[in-house]
């Protein structure tokens, strides 16, 4: 994303005005006492973290999840408050040693339905279990508390003043729960924040997401036998392949960028029974949250006119929605100096074997194993293909974030080879990465207050000036049910 000249000036003048003062500066001796005490729990943190990757809990489910990440940070001293902004598996966990910058980590646990995997390199499903970590957010969660854990004991055994708070946020794929909190008013104080993600790479490139509208189409006709009388049903699937075949033809008028799928999450039972209830998934992703906004509006009348074709009635329950991700370039490069300075995992024997192994199950032949110890150049502005819950947040607090390889490289999310990377040694030791480059960017931010200040700047020069917040989900209550089926089960 380019940034404005002005942005560039208010930049310069912060950098000269504070030239000739004088600034704390975090030391070596901070760095090493930082490094160390995430080295000393990290055996721990691998616990926690498998525990969670078992539990394989999905969005607004993570009840086991969240409190065992809750009892770690009370354990070290935290305030938390469970259960925020109208979720029982949100929460925020504070510590506070005097006054001084407020510094947010975000924490993420929520699984995936539908990837199940054992932690060996072929596909292998746990028998009994439906959902899997094939985004890692059992490390993002886990490393995120030792970052912070690391934090507060460095603040307190050297009197650094300000706040370090856990935002643990649930239901990131799909349930927009940092949205929630967003709107709730809980980052209204907060100066910045720090976040990570699982990924086969090491980086602090700050990426644009796409901003996106998901939400539930629900038909429903009446019921009659498919052979003996047809005549007296109206098919609620026929409206949703009705909609899916308008939507479909839409999509060539539609703006550059914009992605739109789909999947029929009920369509009937038997096929004798003319079906009388059905559901469509949909989502709408652009850069541009407007366009989104428009694109999805036309979406429900192509709903609307399948409804009327069809002789059925129609509701829609908007899911999710979130903004795109607002880069900063300040708190960028701190995270990346914090990156190089820390380096990526090394890799053992039996896990390069691992890794050996998983390449040959990589759909693209995966990507050299050295790289897995590199760190990868920095970026800003570039796209990514997703969305993301935390690009909500970027709008109201300078926000950034790094990807730590978890993964063999190749792998892509939301993969059986991402589950199974995350459930064995090699997604531990890239969640050490991670835990020990937010413990070492937070130190800077919290000894170097004037960070914040430019980031803040560049943050109001890139949203504008007249920004105000208006959540893509409307004044809508959490879906805590969305990840549960028509049926119920």
């Amino acid at each position: 994303m380019r940034l404005a000249l002005r942005s560039l000036a208010l930049a310069s003048v912060a950098s000269l005005s504070l030239a000739g003062a004088v600034q704390a500066q975090v030391t070596d001796a901070d760095k090493q006492q930082l490094l160390a005490a995430v080295e000393k729990g990290s055996p721990h943190m691998a616990q926690v973290a498998h525990q969670i990757w078992e539990w394989a809990e999905v969005g607004y489910q993570e009840t086991k999840s969240s409190a065992l990440l809750q009892s770690e940070l009370k354990a070290s001293g935290f305030t938390v408050q469970p259960g925020v902004a109208g979720m029982p598996t949100a929460f925020v966990a504070s510590f506070k040693n005097g006054d001084g910058p407020v510094l947010a980590i975000l924490a993420e646990f929520d699984a995936l339905p539908g990837l199940a995997q054992k932690a060996v390199a072929e596909r292998a499903p746990i028998a009994g279990q439906v959902a899997g970590h094939a985004c890692g957010h059992h490390l993002f969660g886990a490393a995120s508390v030792e970052a912070a854990q690391a934090l507060a004991a460095w603040m307190k055994a050297n009197n650094v003043p300000g706040e370090v708070r856990v935002y643990g946020t649930p239901a990131e794929e799909g349930g927009s729960g940092k949205v929630y909190m967003v709107r709730e008013g809980l980052f209204s104080d907060v100066d910045a924040t720090l976040h990570w993600h699982p990924g086969d790479s090491n980086s602090a490139a700050q990426s644009v997401s796409l901003a996106n509208i998901s939400g539930k189409f629900r038909f429903s006709g009446a019921s009659s036998h498919a052979s003996a009388a047809p005549w007296r049903g109206r098919s609620a699937l026929d409206g949703v392949e009705v909609m899916n075949v308008a939507v479909n033809y839409m999509r060539e008028h539609i703006p550059d960028g914009t992605r739109i799928h789909y999947v029929v999450t009920q369509g009937g039972d038997a096929p004798n029974v003319v079906p009388n209830e059905a559901e469509a998934y949909y989502y709408v992703r652009h850069t541009d949250p407007q366009i989104v906004r428009d694109v999805f509006a036309r979406m429900q009348k192509a709903a609307e006119g399948a409804a009327m074709a069809t002789e059925t009635k129609v509701s829609f329950e908007q899911t999710g929605g979130v903004y795109n991700m607002l880069v900063n370039d300040t708190l960028g490069k701190v995270v990346d100096e914090a990156l190089r300075e820390v380096g990526g995992p090394e890799w053992t024997a039996q896990e390069r074997a691992f890794g050996e192994a998983m390449v040959k199950q990589l759909p693209s032949g995966g990507k050299p194993l050295e790289s897995v110890s590199q760190v990868q150049p920095y970026a800003i502005g570039g796209g990514g293909g997703g969305s993301t819950d935390v690009a909500d947040v970027s709008w109201v607090t300078p926000t950034a974030g790094m990807n730590a390889a978890t993964w063999v490289p190749g792998t892509p999310a939301h993969s059986w080879q991402a589950v199974a990377a995350g459930g064995m040694s090699i997604g531990a030791k890239g969640a050490e990465v991670a835990a020990k480059t937010l413990a070492l960017a937070g130190a800077r931010l919290l000894k170097e207050p004037q960070l914040i200040e430019t980031a803040k700047a560049e943050l109001n020069e890139r949203r504008g000036a007249d920004f105000q917040y208006r959540a893509m989900v409307g004044d809508r209550a959490p879906p805590l049910d969305y990840r549960k089926s028509p049926k119920g089960d």
